[in-house]
């Protein structure tokens, strides 16, 4: 699989860190990647066919396989969804935050953050792991949708660079989340 496919596939899954503290409740949340644009490329059809073919790969594994890889994607809160999205449980905790968080361990915080009426908007510049990552985004909360933007800046510790801009819709499914359990709390700097 191509480099700035799979990008775009951890992208996905970075989305609910991004849009935390923007005004989400807690429970079930699906979310759709709109657009991806990488290294100046739109990669919104080939992400959106690996995660077609992911779901046919799935669906073929032997059941005993399947449980395991889908055991292991609700440990990390996360669960497939329709139509290509995928489905996160909020907990209280994640939904009070005043914040995005950046990073899954927390020690990469937004530079600053500015709120007005139902939008957010966030910088932030920090280096966790030998990763540099800058950027900006901007989360709208329309009701039950949160639709986001963001525009990052990464460079691994190899000195890659990657420009990668999303936009991403986030839907309230409801308050029981149902088996989706939510990730695990980031730890604090």
């Amino acid at each position: 699989m191509p480099r700035w496919i799979l990008l775009g596939l951890i992208a996905i899954a970075a989305v609910p860190a991004f849009a935390a503290g923007i005004g989400l409740k807690a429970g079930l949340w699906e979310i759709h990647l709109v657009k991806q644009v990488v290294d100046g490329r739109d990669a919104s059809a080939q992400i959106a066919a690996s995660l077609e073919h992911m779901k046919e790969v799935m669906a073929n594994l032997p059941p005993d396989q399947r449980e395991r890889m889908e055991a292991l994607l609700k440990q990390s809160g996360v669960t497939q969804g329709n139509n290509g999205g995928v489905r996160l449980c909020v907990s209280p905790e994640m939904a009070q935050r005043d914040a995005p968080l950046i990073d899954r361990e927390g020690r990469c915080q937004p530079a600053s953050v500015t709120k007005h009426g139902g939008t957010t908007e966030f910088q932030f510049s920090c280096t966790t792991n030998g990763v540099t990552m800058s950027g900006k985004g901007q989360a709208v909360m329309l009701g039950n949708v949160i639709k986001t933007h963001t525009e990052v800046s990464t460079r691994s510790a190899d000195g890659a660079t990657h420009e990668t801009q999303n936009d991403s819709e986030m839907t309230y499914l409801g308050a029981d989340c149902g088996d989706v359990k939510p990730p695990a709390s980031p730890s604090r700097p």
